[in-house]
């Protein structure tokens, strides 16, 4: 964890980003989809990886007690509802163009269709904490020791203009690739000033966005912690 207790308040400038939320009709996902999503999309959308358009995991969250993710190793499937959406974080010059390409294409991901509606343009909006499901780890030792990999993306961040006061990461995971596993950790950070915050969303945080990777999102703070620490 990193903590330092300094923010300026800032004006949030414009962001020229903006999220679009397609809707989708799909009876069943793989769990670990992020890279047949991508490769789909890629056939639909020449050069999306090199426009560094950021494809999010189709996240499904738990609406009862008891609701587990389930388990590919047991042949399970995720479940989306009406109210799924795919998003894909795009410049706002290029949102005419994607609608274009997408909306009404049937995708295949790794054997499940998945139909593309109309999308709703979602901007990105300024929130003092940001969290990314996925974010890459470089080796091994970062997976072993979480300040190495908290001090790497501080002093990236710290490169781009964006002073990191307050950092916690998460569980680990594993994305499976056509080139192999790549393994990541969840990433909160909070503290920042509005610019900060539209310009980390706008950028996003290493390679590999088009497979979910450095992604953030508003959530809620973590003053609750403020008080635990001093317990």
């Amino acid at each position: 964890m990193l903590w330092e207790d300094d923010a300026t308040i800032e004006e949030a400038p414009i962001s020229d980003v903006v999220d679009l939320a397609f809707s989708i009709r799909c009876r069943q996902l793989p769990v670990d989809h992020l890279d047949a999503l991508s490769t789909a999309l890629q056939q639909a959308l020449p050069g999306l990886q090199e426009a560094r358009i950021g494809v999010h995991e189709i996240h499904i969250a738990g609406s009862q007690n008891g609701w587990e993710r389930p388990d590919p190793a047991l042949g399970q499937y995720l479940t989306p509802s009406r109210r799924t959406r795919l998003n894909i974080r795009v410049p706002k010059n290029r949102m005419a163009e994607i609608t274009a390409a997408l909306q009404d294409q049937t995708l295949d991901i790794d054997g499940c269709e998945l139909t593309l509606g109309p999308p709703r343009e979602k901007p990105l909006l300024p929130a003092d904490t940001l969290y990314a499901r996925h974010v890459l780890m470089r080796d091994n030792a970062e997976e072993q020791d979480e300040n190495l990999f908290l001090n790497r993306m501080a002093a990236e961040l710290q490169e781009s203009g964006i002073k990191v006061r307050k950092a916690l990461c998460g569980k680990t995971a594993e994305l499976k690739t056509a080139q192999g596993t790549l393994c990541t950790r969840s990433l909160m950070i909070a503290d920042l000033s509005p610019a900060e915050s539209i310009q980390l969303q706008q950028r996003g945080l290493g390679n590999h966005q088009h497979l979910g990777c450095g992604l953030f999102l508003p959530m809620k703070g973590i003053q609750h912690l403020d008080a635990d620490k001093g317990d």
